[in-house]
């Protein structure tokens, strides 16, 4: 315990935030097939789908997003004909309330397509891509997101076309009219990265990725020929997609897949589809920073019991010699005395009247 104390001027203490990324890969192979679905865990609910990196049953086994879709309650597909109905708009329902949430009347809003709410074209019915906190960290970086799906009609070689989803434009125009933070438009590309759609002019809007929260809501017209615009690659240049995907070995498409077969089967036929995702996720690094100053004056003396030995200094040859200390650490201490943090030198620092030094002690949270 110190037995003396100084005072850090306010002035010496400096705030920083750093922000640090880490690339995200995760290949259609984890997702679709590396480990004959033993990494994919389904659960008697059936409102979602869990992906692992490994076979979920392994200790070493990581989390690493969850997968669902639902549609709103003002989509052709909902209906009591339509298995899990109930659940699929309830969870349309409980993203949008989050993500989107409610208009002026009290009303939960449906995802918007460009994002501004004030009308325009809908995501009615959408797959949901929720990322772990393992992975999205403190959110997504902006403009990092790429996620590329197969769509050729041929369900048994999904990915000879190819649709690539980006948020190319999220690092300067996203929006911040969500009540949980940012997110930006998820717009179909070719395979050089420009933007597509029927005229090759624009990008067209396929979904929303909300930064903070971590999530992707991916339109299901990404496996729809009825929507215009969607550009693709099939290694000939970029084309436009004419038919729609088979979404399973019975040849029906998205809407039949979404309104006819359970949740955790319209996940599974996404997965098979997934070719390709990857991001930069985001930690935010706050760093507080005390400048500790000994003067010519401070410190020049220990108050460890092996400092003195018979009254005498023991680092003292001749009792004309000036005072000498070795300092080995830092304490940081509140108003009231009681140690907070230690900061702990790589080596002794000698101090004696005739050096002064100054420490730097970076506390990170």
């Amino acid at each position: 315990m110190a037995s003396s104390f100084k005072t850090i001027d306010p002035k010496d203490i400096v705030s920083t935030r750093n922000l640090l990324h880490e690339a995200i890969p995760i290949t259609g192979t984890i997702v679709s097939g590396t480990y004959a679905d033993n990494n994919i865990k389904n659960y008697s609910h059936g409102m979602f789908q869990s992906v692992y990196d490994y076979p979920y049953l392994s200790s070493s086994a990581n989390h690493i997003v969850d997968l669902s879709c639902g549609y709103s309650t003002v989509s052709g597909l909902s209906g009591a004909a339509s298995q899990q109905n109930a659940k699929k708009i309830n969870i349309y329902n409980e993203m949008a309330q989050v993500l989107a949430g409610f208009d002026e009347d009290g009303n939960v809003r449906r995802f918007d397509e460009d994002g501004d709410l004030t009308g325009g074209a809908k995501i009615n019915e959408a797959y949901i891509i929720n990322f772990t906190r393992l992975l999205a960290k403190d959110e997504i970086k902006k403009g990092s997101f790429t996620l590329e799906l197969g769509v050729t009609q041929d369900y048994l070689t999904p990915f000879t076309e190819r649709i690539k989803l980006t948020d190319a434009s999220g690092s300067t125009g996203f929006k911040v009219n969500s009540p949980v933070g940012e997110y930006g438009i998820l717009f179909a590309v070719d395979s050089a990265g420009s933007p597509m759609n029927a005229n090759g002019t624009s990008g067209k809007a396929a979904g929303l990725l909300y930064y903070q929260a971590g999530i992707a809501i991916v339109s299901s017209s990404v496996f729809s020929g009825q929507s215009a615009g969607k550009a693709h690659s099939n290694g000939k240049g970029v084309g436009l997609l004419v038919q729609s995907a088979s979404m399973n070995e019975t040849a029906e498409n998205v809407s039949a897949v979404f309104s006819g077969s359970a949740i955790s089967s319209s996940c599974s036929e996404l997965r098979h589809r997934l070719y390709n995702l990857s991001f930069n996720n985001t930690t935010e690094l706050n760093s507080t920073i005390y400048f500790c100053r000994a003067s010519h004056n401070d410190f020049n003396y220990s108050s460890n019991p092996t400092y003195l030995t018979a009254s005498k200094m023991v680092v003292k040859n001749n009792s004309t010699d000036s005072p000498v200390s070795f300092a080995t650490a830092v304490g940081l201490y509140s108003a009231d005395n009681e140690l907070l943090a230690v900061a702990k030198l790589s080596e002794p620092l000698k101090k004696d009247p005739s050096n002064e030094f100054t420490l730097r002690v970076r506390l990170d949270y």
